[in-house]
């Protein structure tokens, strides 16, 4: 079996096939990074399609220095915040009615599901710089040096982001519970 960096060298050189089998490997967790920095599901698939599109024409610029699965994630995550920043500029209004998530599980998980949506809410508050280094280090796991590298981003700035993002996580969250309680 080829290694990521076999496959995008493949794809360089043309082969039909070799950058498909990327998108296979990586795909669950690329769009998970995109639902996760973006605000609405749309802009997380456009947000995906633009980084898809952009590692495929620009795979010949890897450099090797990273795992290909890193390259990809801070295409997809830059994808992701330019799509943000442009919506602030020119906002737009989702036609789809339906925003659910795609395959539903029937499993009986209510208070996962209710979890998340909180903590959800309380990600789509931060700013998208803070949200974006949360997603990275507390949701994916990421390293902070991972991270760093994967946002463009010195690592100091990623701890301080965590940490204003956290604080403000608290507060929200603390404040949803609050809200939770009295009703």
């Amino acid at each position: 079996m080829l290694s990521d960096a076999d496959l995008l060298a493949a794809h360089v050189e043309g082969s039909p096939t070799a950058f498909a089998e990327l998108l296979r490997r990586h795909y669950d967790h690329l769009w998970a990074v995109a639902l996760r920095t973006s605000y609405t599901r749309e802009d997380a698939a456009d947000s995906l399609q633009e980084a898809l599109l952009s590692a495929h024409r620009n795979a010949g610029s890897f450099r090797a220095d990273a795992a290909v699965r890193s390259w990809l994630h801070s295409i997809v995550v830059n994808a992701c915040l330019d799509r943000i920043r442009r919506n602030k500029v020119r906002p737009t209004v989702s036609l789809d009615l339906d925003e659910s998530d795609d395959p539903r599980d029937d499993r009986d998980r209510y208070s996962e599901f209710e979890m998340s949506l909180v903590v959800e809410e309380a990600l789509s508050t931060l700013p998208p710089d803070q949200r974006a280094a949360l997603v990275a280090v507390d949701v994916e796991g990421l390293s902070v040096a991972q991270a760093a590298a994967a946002l463009g981003v010195a690592e100091g700035t990623i701890k301080s982001r965590c940490a204003r993002g956290r604080a403000k996580m608290a507060a929200k969250l603390e404040f949803l519970r609050d809200r939770g309680n009295r009703l």
